[in-house]
């Protein structure tokens, strides 16, 4: 099996490509394509209920469920080698669009979910956005489905020491 083409397949059903899948932690992204058989015990196995059939049929997260416990059911369900439980489970981070609110009204619904306590508001003139503490975040996205304009999602890599919006 080779890998979806996601900008061709975009082309032809008149549509923009989108953003690249985000796959169940741990997964072995090198030939997730190839080896994943798509039977769906993953998503069947998730106990938060965000992995679903993307793209192709392949198991996708989706953050607007709800975030990763990073319990570890989908690699334990997947009788393929699809998963490397000896490295990071992904390293995303959270990114916080312009239609954040909480500069107009008091939110700090994504703050409110992060057990990590990852994300901080701190006081500024003129209100206040949310600060990212990159080295504090599991990734988990928790953060996604809480907020109330959709303005979270994930999709940035982590680096050490980094602390950002």
């Amino acid at each position: 099996m080779t890998a979806v083409e996601t900008t061709r397949r975009a082309f032809l059903r008149g549509g923009t490509a989108r953003r690249p899948a985000v796959r169940p932690p741990w997964a072995r992204l090198d030939a997730f394509t190839d080896l994943c058989t798509r039977c769906g015990r993953c998503a069947a196995a998730c106990p938060e209920g965000i992995l679903a059939a993307g793209d192709g049929g392949f198991p996708e997260v989706d953050f607007r469920n709800g975030g990763c416990t990073f319990c570890g059911a989908c690699a334990d369900a997947c009788p393929q080698p699809l998963f490397d439980r000896a490295a990071a489970p992904w390293r995303l981070l959270p990114r916080i669009g312009a239609g954040c609110i909480a500069a107009g009204v008091v939110c700090r619904s994504c703050a409110d979910a992060c057990a990590e306590r990852a994300l901080a508001f701190p006081r500024r003139a003129g209100g206040s956005a949310p600060v990212l503490d990159a080295s504090a975040c599991t990734g988990c996205g928790a953060c996604v489905a809480v907020c109330p304009v959709g303005a979270v999602a994930m999709g940035g890599v982590a680096m050490a020491g980094e602390a950002r919006a």
